[in-house]
């Protein structure tokens, strides 16, 4: 909306017939910078943040008097663990509507309301936020940990997946790129036409992986949030990249001219989220619950798509990866141990791995900081690969 700002500064706008190029006033020339993606990115990720800041207290105290308070999992369910979290008992939780709140009203605020990318991965993540608050609202108001159901999930999210792929493939100058594979470290596209049935199914795998890697990285206070500050990050350059026809030619990397506009909603993740972390921080005063962490997943993978650099989260999402994937195998392993010896035994003391190294003898704080770190050099990683080609 502030994009308009611009007009300001356009001598035509106060004078249409072109006959005089004077201002009426000369400040009036400063508006110009609204049409800079980067004056915009950097502005949507402050004002997201100062509006977490401003609303925060008062998110924790209406979802306190509404009751809606963290449901631990019993010792039986748990064991030590439970323990170790028995002081977050009661905990806000489904804070997560905060931090949708604060990117969306300022993506709309800052963003140009003309991009169709902006409003698919805006409906994408909304979408997921709503799936996410129906999970958070079982959870508390039936006062266990069961929630909506993994079909019922995974339903919803394909759906999601559904409406990312038909904008895509029903576009005739989006089509043809978004059946294209292309893959870290390599310039040149590996497959040039994934058709309609593997393009959706590599859509799905993208969307529904992405947004359950985060929700289970979600169980240490700010562990989450502090990852998706740098995964945002990162992909908010690399929207600029692929928006830019200069910059992205440079670099060889696939050029999609809405896909700058990506990087002002990312930022306005980075700050919702760098403003969501005051809160969220050892001792949490609210949690973000599955509100927040399958919307943020939901919204990452789609903006990956959205820029072509999908499989590149493997890499720039590096902690999500690992969290998704303890518990893959900790599954996996336990079936097939059950299944031969009678008795299923575990690879890890529980999945996700952050709980491993909690009941390892790590303290929560030493984890979530070392998992930050571990997040931050997959980000420069990540980015390193748009050079190493």
């Amino acid at each position: 909306m502030l994009y308009y700002l611009d007009r300001l500064s356009d001598p035509l706008y106060w004078d249409p017939t072109g006959k005089t190029t004077a201002l009426p006033y000369e400040w009036l020339k400063g508006f110009n910078v609204f049409q800079y993606v980067t004056f915009r990115a950097v502005g949507a990720a402050l004002f997201a943040f100062v509006l977490s800041l401003a609303l925060g207290n008062f998110t924790i105290r209406k979802l306190l008097s509404l009751k809606l308070g963290q449901p631990i999992r019993t010792a039986e369910e748990v064991h030590q663990l439970a323990e170790l979290h028995g002081q977050k008992v009661g905990t806000p939780t489904m804070g997560g509507i905060l931090l949708l709140g604060t990117t969306v009203v300022s993506t709309l605020l800052w963003a140009r309301p003309d991009n169709s990318f902006v409003w698919l991965v805006l409906g994408a993540m909304l979408a997921a936020g709503a799936l996410g608050f129906a999970d958070d609202y079982l959870k508390v108001s039936k006062k266990n940990s069961a929630g909506v159901s993994e079909r019922t999930k995974i339903i919803v999210q394909l759906l999601i997946a559904v409406g990312v792929t038909y904008f895509f493939l029903t576009s005739p100058k989006l089509e043809v790129q978004a059946k294209e594979l292309f893959v870290p470290f390599y310039k040149k596209m590996l497959v040039s036409n994934m058709g309609i049935f593997v393009t959706f199914i590599f859509f799905a795998a993208i969307i529904l992986g992405t947004s359950n890697a985060v929700n289970l990285t979600d169980g240490l206070d700010g562990l989450a949030t502090g990852c998706t500050l740098t995964v945002t990050f990162t992909y908010a350059v690399l929207a600029y990249i692929a928006g830019h026809h200069v910059i992205a030619d440079y670099l060889k990397v696939p050029f999609y001219p809405q896909a700058g506009e990506l990087a002002v909603f990312c930022m306005a993740l980075a700050g919702a989220s760098l403003g969501f972390l005051w809160f969220n921080a050892h001792p949490a005063k609210m949690f973000m619950g599955d509100t927040g962490s399958l919307a943020i997943g939901g919204a990452i993978g789609t903006v990956a798509i959205c820029v072509k650099q999908e499989l590149l989260l493997l890499i720039v999402g590096g902690v999500f990866v690992v969290e998704a994937a303890s518990v893959l195998i900790q599954r996996f392993y336990f079936k097939f141990t059950k299944r031969k010896y009678g008795q299923g035994r575990r690879v890890f003391r529980m999945a996700p791995l952050h709980h491993h190294f909690e009941l390892s003898g790590v303290k929560e704080t030493a984890v979530v900081t070392r998992f930050w770190i571990v997040s931050f050099i997959c980000a420069l990683l990540g980015l390193a690969t748009l050079k190493l080609r």
